[in-house]
């Protein structure tokens, strides 16, 4: 029996390892603890009990206004209490917060393999996203199983001296959660107008608050006056910086939807109502295109290009012109519109989560 610690931390951790979690729990040989850092409180909890995954241990780290050494401080001390007591025979994280990083920390300093989730995503600039560029780096060289999205992730670590035998592509475990949720249609306790297309707008990062942040709003009231036929649904992130400017903004025009973060399972419903997606998110960038809706990503730099090349994903940063431009050539052209909503799902086939337990099953010498 090995004993493995899956490490979650925030929602999109939540969603993206419930799918893995889930699947070694059906192996005979492994026992399975999943340890939450909370480091986002209420909104992992959300997507935990949709997947019906209750934490075993839970370090409950989320503190008001927290800066990020004080977060990275905690994390690693109580992550170090906790692998002490548990003795781990793996440790798995996925993707690119600050507690994935301290996860692969603590790990490598009590000697502790550990398998990084979602590995290999590079921007190749430490200031976009931030921190989190340099959360995957700092992962990324600790790990002993990289399991990658896609190949191109693959040759971003092979760039980087990661031996290929470390490197497993088994597709993005995103696109098992989202397969999952999306087969069923759901209520969505908002009041939609029908007769309007919806834009669903997602902007948290921190290297858009302040002015690039009012640059976005500032372009949704543009589209909003240009057409009359749209209606801008925005599910606001709980930061303050995000939270006073949106409702300062756009918090009183008619024809805006401010409302709390969805849990996971209306979030998909939302984004299956919509006709384009607005967003600095990453996994919106993975999920999004699956289900056929374009999205223009609020940033400059993505660590998922290979959506961009696919066609159905475009870059137009936080420019207020770009945004209104980009917009108005989807929602004015018909031709333009499919050939960004075409389906096309480079991040996996929902087959994600049995590769990574087949890959830990014989690397771990356990039996069926």
């Amino acid at each position: 029996m090995k004993h493995i610690v899956c490490i979650v931390g925030t929602r999109p951790e939540g969603i993206k390892m419930a799918p893995l979690i889930k699947a070694l729990k059906c192996e005979p040989w492994a026992r399975v603890t999943v340890l939450a850092t909370a480091q986002h409180r209420h909104l992992l909890d959300q997507v935990l009990s949709l997947f019906d995954i209750c934490p075993d241990v839970d370090l409950d780290i989320m503190r008001p206004n927290q800066t990020l050494p004080e977060l990275t401080s905690r994390l690693i001390s109580g992550l170090d209490e906790k692998f002490a007591e548990l003795n781990p025979d793996v440790v798995l994280a996925q993707g690119d917060t600050t507690t994935v990083m301290a996860a692969a920390m603590v790990a490598f300093y009590r000697r502790v393999p550990f398998g990084h989730v979602e590995a290999g995503l590079r921007t190749h600039d430490l200031d976009n996203p931030f921190p989190e560029e340099m959360n995957r780096l700092v992962a990324g060289r600790l790990a002993k199983w990289h399991f990658v999205p896609t190949h191109r992730s693959r040759e971003n670590l092979l760039r980087e001296g990661i031996a290929d035998t470390a490197i497993h592509v088994t597709g993005n475990t995103v696109i098992d959660a989202l397969l999952e949720v999306a087969a069923t249609n759901r209520t969505l306790d908002i009041p939609l107008d029908l007769d309007k297309r919806l834009i669903l707008v997602t902007a948290h990062r921190r290297e858009n608050f302040g002015e690039p942040f009012r640059a976005i709003c500032r372009a949704i009231l543009q589209l909003l006056d240009l057409y009359p036929d749209i209606e801008v649904m925005y599910p606001v992130h709980p930061n303050p910086n995000v939270q006073s400017v949106a409702h300062e903004l756009l918090g009183t025009h008619s024809r805006v939807l401010l409302c709390d973060p969805l849990d996971y399972a209306p979030f998909v419903e939302a984004q299956k109502r919509a006709y384009l997606i607005l967003t600095d998110s990453g996994g919106v960038q993975e999920e999004a295109p699956a289900l056929g809706k374009p999205v223009l990503v609020l940033r400059t730099e993505t660590e998922r290009p290979e959506a961009v090349d696919e066609g159905v994903v475009r870059l137009v940063g936080t420019d207020e012109a770009l945004i209104v431009a980009e917009a108005s050539r989807l929602l004015d052209s018909q031709s333009a519109y499919g050939e960004m909503a075409r389906g096309v799902s480079p991040y996996g086939d929902g087959q994600a989560s049995e590769r990574i337990v087949a890959v830990l099953r014989h690397e771990l010498g356990a039996a069926r």
